[in-house]
């Protein structure tokens, strides 16, 4: 069953966060499991969640089941490389380049972390031997899938590049925003996720490609280009209130990991919020209007209700020694909200922490989800 127009699901970045909105579908799948979801987009490690829920050709309770495994059975050793001697490596090539102006002598400096664990985890889960996904062009062929985004940025333009696969796509080109129809696999998924310097770029086509969210101030744009009515957004970003906000995470000089946080909340997680507040307002100007095409689009934003950046701190512990060594030094103990530290925690007990953090929201506001899916 569905409401009136097109349903989009927006799945936003946040890194480890990402495992948050498994929650919510996990509650999706079990009030409706009839349900299709015909526009799907995600970013960054977003893209991992959108592309499985577009893939899976069962029923979106089958999806829900194999994302909670996915991420359920993750750790940081699943997602990139974590032995001692490697991080070493990369941090005296990383140091040598800095104070040689940059001639470091040999391979280019990349990601701090190698991500190929990752990668070849998600081939494995996800493409056939010809390196295609073929669940997806499975759901478009059979109308449980109108489209399925991903997207990433372009570094040597610093253009924000939408990849489609769909069904009578309208490519769109604007200065900073491109769609691109394509077949998509696990290099674009790779490349939505890659974290500025953290991670290594991607190779797709005609350039190197990193994470969509950076400088992406319009994440709810590809679901309405691909014709979304009704646009159900799932965001990774704790939305903390005044008392919260004015209360001083670090006391002092703040430490690089706290720095680095809120640089990261400030590319990848504030945009949702922007996007959303402007969308609200071009509704209110629509409200009553029938002439020409335009019609207002309905909005729904689903946050976590406690802050995930903060109870990352509680599992830090548990990371393994040579990774743990290195978020520490980064000062991750010195403040009370750790926010990159939660990027970066693949551990299988902090995600199946948000997953059910995830899953207890949508269901404490599942009455206004229902209203927007019309079931």
């Amino acid at each position: 069953m569905t409401g009136e127009g097109k349903l989009g699901i927006v799945l936003t970045g946040g890194g480890a966060r990402a495992a948050y909105q498994v929650g919510f579908i996990r509650c999706l799948a079990k009030r409706v499991p009839e349900l299709h979801c015909p526009i799907i987009t995600g970013v960054s490690a977003g893209a991992i969640n959108a592309v499985f829920l577009g893939a899976r050709t069962g029923s979106l309770e089958d999806a829900a089941d194999e994302l909670t495994r996915l991420w359920s059975g993750l750790s940081p050793e699943r997602v990139f490389d974590i032995q001692a001697w490697k991080i070493a490596r990369t941090a005296l090539r990383w140091g040598f380049g800095l104070i040689s102006g940059g001639h470091s002598g040999g391979e280019a400096m990349r990601g701090f972390l190698d991500t190929e664990p990752l990668r070849r985890l998600l081939e494995a889960a996800l493409e056939d031997d010809e390196g295609r996904i073929p669940g997806i062009a499975a759901n478009l062929e059979a109308g449980r899938l109108d489209s399925l985004a991903v997207t990433t940025l372009k570094y040597s333009t610093g253009q924000t590049v939408t990849w489609v696969q769909g069904h009578e796509i309208e490519s769109w080109a604007r200065p900073q925003r491109l769609g691109v129809q394509t077949e998509i696999r696990a290099e674009h998924i790779m490349a939505s996720s890659a974290l500025p310097l953290v991670f290594p770029a991607q190779q797709l086509d005609d350039g190197w490609y990193g994470d969509g969210g950076v400088r992406f101030l319009t994440p709810l744009a590809p679901a309405i280009h691909l014709g979304a009515d009704r646009v159900l957004a799932i965001s990774t970003r704790y939305d903390r209130s005044i008392q919260e906000a004015s209360r001083p995470a670090v006391s002092g000089y703040p430490p690089p990991a706290q720095i680095v946080g809120t640089m990261l909340n400030a590319v990848f997680l504030d945009a949702i919020d922007q996007d959303g507040q402007r969308l609200e307002r071009i509704n209110r100007l629509l409200e009553g209007r029938t002439e020409g095409n335009l019609k207002p689009t309905r909005l729904l934003i689903l946050r976590p209700s406690i802050d995930l950046g903060r109870l990352a701190g509680e599992y830090e512990e548990r990371l393994p020694k040579a990774f743990r060594f290195m978020t520490r030094g980064l000062g991750t103990r010195k403040t009370d909200s750790p926010d990159f530290l939660s990027l970066l925690m693949f551990q299988s007990d902090y995600l199946r922490r948000l997953i059910e953090i995830g899953e207890a929201d949508a269901e404490a506001r599942f009455d206004e989800i229902q209203q927007l899916i019309g079931t």
